[in-house]
């Protein structure tokens, strides 16, 4: 007997109790503390980084439609040169003729409605249409014998560039009949 609890004694401190094996398995509070700074700087890195990326990113894209609107603006101002070149050819010369003067002018305004068409800005000549505020501006409201609310005379032409009103087209009005 005697035998047997000497030997029982020997087999527990042979095998490790459950209390070693944890503090084995289980890394220290001050182990788990570190790596938790760890990832803790980690993801603040990550997230610094992300943030300096999306600065530089938003002041490129600044950057970029800055040059195209002075791009574009360059492009319409070069072609408008070439109409101010006619106008001042035009004055320029000493004999003209009423004739010569009235061609050189619709030369000039076949050189500028070509300069609109290439940068897409369109007449809004609404005569005889429907009034619609956002694309006319009524000065006044006459009688007639058109629909009520029908633009009867356009005063002044009004422009779009794509579908964005430049200038309301200035018109007068039908007058809803009494």
């Amino acid at each position: 007997m005697e035998h047997t609890e000497g030997s029982s004694q020997q087999s527990e401190q042979a095998t490790p109790t459950e209390e070693t094996l944890n503090q084995e398995v289980m890394p220290s509070i001050e182990e788990m503390l570190q790596q938790a700074e760890r990832k803790s700087q980690e993801h603040y890195d990550a997230w610094m980084y992300a943030k300096a990326e999306s600065e530089n990113i938003r002041r490129r894209a600044q950057e970029d439609v800055s040059k195209a609107r002075k791009l574009a603006v360059e492009h319409f101002s070069n072609e408008m040169l070439m109409v101010k070149d006619s106008l001042e050819a035009g004055l320029a010369v000493e004999t003209a003729t009423v004739e010569s003067f009235k061609n050189g002018m619709e030369l000039t305004l076949k050189q500028l409605a070509a300069v609109f068409t290439k940068f897409n800005i369109t007449e809004i000549n609404p005569l005889g249409e429907k009034f619609d505020a956002h694309w006319h501006q009524a000065i006044s409201m006459v009688d007639s014998e058109q629909e009520a609310n029908t633009v009867v005379s356009v005063m002044q032409k009004g422009y779009q560039l794509h579908d964005r009103v430049l200038r309301p087209a200035l018109v007068m009005v039908a007058k809803a009949k009494e």
